[in-house]
């Protein structure tokens, strides 16, 4: 019988209408998947037809091909004779990382801290213990002979497929929870110890809490990478607190005591008399922690001057009498000016 025929194909097709149509016909009367009595004889002529159709397609190949271009082979790498020495030993293969951002406050950062954290990981499968086998059967066509159950070898002649030993198909158990994977998801919750004086950016890590070890791979690790919250009061310059504070002018005048927040704190500092411009202050050390041998940084504050809104007639009659009290004072230094005010200007 004629092999185009069998395969329900036109004397020409081309090889890939030659394959597409023997995949077809393969999955419909494969005996695996087809319980019907003359399925293992129509079967049977399908594959024929497909091999001599195939063999024919190789004698074709072999009187047209090209022969196969040969490349140099690249020259054997050298090393030294002690480089084995030298080199340190690889590490094991480990199972993936995970990654995952950590948020915490910036007191939490400068004191420490201990946060619960939640994530997932893969686990084996409950129902199929990570075989990816349970429950529905199933059949799935051989990719490397595209179910014709044979493969080409170096003399460019056909020979038994060794992936599915000349079936053409797999027949499969899939688990229906995994689908085949054998993997699923585990919930996990963590206590996570966060060092005092850590700064954003920075990364912990946490041995074999990754994902699991699976057959020869080491479980993989869990990395934190550290974010801060934005916080109301201060910003941080590395390792530098900048903070801005209001000062009354009076203050800033007259000079006094100011108390300035710190993380988890407070600091008392003293405010010399001088003019009301706007002043920075630095105080050494007293910025956010350092961590191991990195020092502390400094507290850096800008004082803003503010002004009274409004005043009462007891505050109204003090301020006159403190300016009464500073024109005192500028007649004395510039008696030029107060000759003139006593001469012209308004009684």
């Amino acid at each position: 019988m004629d092999s185009y025929a069998v395969l329900g194909l036109a004397p020409g097709a081309s090889p890939a209408e030659i394959k597409r149509a023997y995949r077809r016909l393969a999955m419909a009367w494969h005996p695996d998947r087809n319980r019907a009595p003359e399925a293992t004889d129509r079967f049977k002529a399908i594959r024929a037809a497909y091999d001599a159709l195939q063999d024919t397609d190789e004698e074709n190949d072999s009187e047209s091909a090209d022969p196969p271009e040969t490349k140099p082979a690249d020259p054997p790498e050298t090393k030294p004779a002690d480089a084995s020495q030298s080199e340190p030993s690889p590490e094991p293969p480990r199972a993936p990382d995970i990654r995952l951002d950590l948020e915490i406050s910036l007191e939490e950062g400068a004191t420490g801290c201990r946060k619960t954290i939640h994530y997932q990981r893969g686990k084996p499968c409950d129902t199929c213990t990570g075989t990816g086998e349970a429950g529905i059967s199933r059949s799935r066509i051989c990719e490397p002979c595209h179910g014709s159950g044979r493969i080409r070898n170096r003399k460019n002649g056909l020979e038994r497929c060794s992936h599915c030993q000349g079936r053409g198909f797999f027949s499969e158990r899939i688990c229906p929870d995994c689908e085949g994977s054998g993997r699923d998801t585990a919930d996990v919750r963590l206590a996570v110890k966060v060092p005092a004086g850590i700064l954003p950016g920075d990364e912990l890590r946490l041995s074999g809490q990754g994902e699991p070890a699976e057959g020869e791979l080491a479980a993989g690790d869990l990395f934190l990478t550290l974010r801060f919250v934005r916080h109301p009061l201060f910003e941080l310059d590395g390792r530098d607190l900048h903070l801005k504070v209001p000062v009354s002018v009076l203050t800033l005048l007259a000079g006094g005591t100011l108390d300035l927040p710190l993380p988890g704190g407070s600091e008392t500092v003293e405010i010399a008399p001088g003019d009301i411009a706007a002043r920075k202050l630095r105080i050494p050390g007293r910025g956010y922690p350092g961590r191991q041998r990195v020092a502390a940084g400094d507290l850096v504050v800008d004082l803003e001057p503010v002004l009274p809104r409004a005043l009462d007639d007891r505050q109204l009659k003090r301020l006159a009498e403190v300016n009464a009290s500073l024109e005192k004072r500028l007649s004395e230094c510039f008696p030029e000016i107060a000759a003139w005010r006593a001469k012209y200007g308004k009684r």
